[in-house]
């Protein structure tokens, strides 16, 4: 594919990342510094009752080695609020992945049960409860957003435009132009405020 300006992994388990992944993040400059992270819990027991493949440590390890290899590197996940038997201790290994593994964005999902699985057949957590988890979750995605925001300010950066005024950086994150911009090209633009989970040129 030698003709596209940018490549994009759209989601990634980390124990699926090889040395040729991390070989193409440390070398190759059209792969964007956003890797959306399928991670769906941050404590060993929840992920083995998902029959998830990675554990905790192996998600860390990799965002740690992602960053060191390109500075830039942000990230996305998937966790899912309340899986069943989910302790509060549980939980908050979750919500400490925000911070550990250094999630830019975050899709937060309530656990809802689907008849005939095993995880409905198991002991459910609370209404209520998953629905105060999925709200904290969602909290601490949001913070980290915005640090995230606040930190691109006065830096310049190549946008793809996705529409006249709206394009995405690298990383992914979308910035809002005051004046039309050539729709399908890359521009420079220096980030001059952010709103509403979006930068501002």
């Amino acid at each position: 594919m030698p003709d596209l300006a940018r490549l994009r992994i759209s989601s990634i388990d980390s124990i699926e990342a090889d040395e040729a992944l991390m070989g193409a993040i440390a070398t190759e400059p059209r792969l964007m510094p956003h890797l959306h992270l399928s991670l769906q819990a941050g404590d060993d027991l929840i992920l083995k009752r998902m029959k998830r493949r990675h554990l905790r440590d192996d998600a860390i390890r990799f965002c740690e080695e992602a960053v060191r290899l390109r500075p830039d590197m942000v990230f996305g996940a998937d966790i899912i609020a309340g899986f069943p038997t989910e302790t509060e201790e549980m939980f908050q290994q979750s919500l400490k992945l925000v911070e550990e593994c250094g999630l830019t964005f975050l899709h937060v999902f309530p656990f809802s049960p689907r008849k005939g699985t095993p995880a409905a057949r198991m002991p459910q957590v609370k209404g209520p409860l998953i629905k105060d988890r999925a709200a904290r979750l969602r909290a601490a995605g949001d913070a980290a957003l915005v640090r995230h925001l606040a930190a691109q300010v006065g830096v310049e950066h190549r946008v793809l435009m996705e529409g006249a005024r709206m394009g995405r950086t690298g990383q992914f994150t979308e910035v809002l132009f005051g004046a039309d911009q050539p729709e399908g090209q890359i521009v420079q633009a220096v980030i001059r405020g952010f709103e509403a989970g979006k930068l501002r040129a």
